[in-house]
This record gives structure tokens, sequence and C-alpha cells, in this order.
């Protein structure tokens, strides 16, 4: 028994230690396979309570660049002085940072608030590194993410 629980724990690191070298990497295939298990699973069950007080995840909300069409996507925002920054794990080249960066505003929820955001732009790891807070920085470490989506609140606060 203890033998299969180790192996268990083996073939899990692995597993993970794979997912780790694939993201770091920017693998096109585990990044598809990742965003499109996000978008079919956990954007369903994330939704419905993302930007609710209380909870990690936020909502943003913006207009498709083509469509015209509203989308809502999940997001992980830190609140920063005057506005908010979110994690591009998958670069900015995903459709909601282009539609935000082509429209220029979005709406995030967060925390059981609305915020209206503007002039948006992507900066890299290191220019808002000082920013994060100590998880998100060892996260973003770990898994080599260089691009973040700086938002500015309309109001100013976040």
């Amino acid at each position: 028994m203890r033998r299969l629980l180790l192996a268990m724990l083996a073939v899990l690191a692995a597993a993970f230690g794979a997912f780790v070298v694939g993201m770091r990497r920017e693998s096109p295939v585990l990044q598809d396979r990742v965003r499109r298990f996000s978008k079919n699973y956990m954007t369903p069950a994330v939704l419905p309570t993302a930007g609710r007080a209380g909870q990690s995840n936020g909502v943003v909300h913006h207009r498709g660049r083509r469509s015209g069409r509203e989308y809502s996507t999940p997001v992980t925002p830190v609140a920063i002085t005057g506005g908010f920054l979110i994690a591009l794990p998958y670069t900015a080249r995903v459709d909601w940072a282009r539609n935000i960066l082509a429209a220029g505003r979005a709406r995030v929820d967060f925390d059981g608030r609305g915020h209206e955001v503007t002039d948006p732009v992507v900066v890299p790891f290191a220019e808002v590194a000082h920013l994060l807070p100590r998880g998100s920085r060892i996260a973003a470490k770990v898994f080599a993410l260089e691009e973040f989506l700086l938002l500015r609140t309309v109001d100013g606060e976040s």
C-alpha cells in the first residue's frame, strides 16, 4: 500500500513538473489544452461566484472586437492603487485581452464592486513585480509569467 502511495505521488510530482516546464516554455500544445479546459470547465464553475465580496477571482466584462458581443471572463485581478493588474499566463494574445486592448476600456467586478477601467497596457513582470503580493510574485516566477495587463480605474480607486 505504501509503495502504491509513493508511486502515485511520484507520478503526480512528475505531471506537475511537466506542466510547469510546459507553461514556462509556452508550449502551444499545452497552453491550448489548458485554455480549452479552462474555458469548458473552469469558467462555468467559477463565473457564478467570481467578483463577489470575499472571492479572490473577479470578472472582466468586455466587448468582442469583431462580433460586438458582450463577454464575461473570470480573472484573478490584483488591486493596486488606481487600478488592477491581471496576469497573462497565455500572453496578451488571448481574445479577452485583445478585446480590452482594442476597446481601451472594460469593467472589472471584484470583491463585490464593479469598476470601470480604462487605458489598458501590457507591462512586463519586472516593471510591476513590486506591486504584487508575495504569493503572486512567486507564482509569476514559477510559471515564468512575463506579461501583465495594467488597467486604470476611471474613478482612480480600486
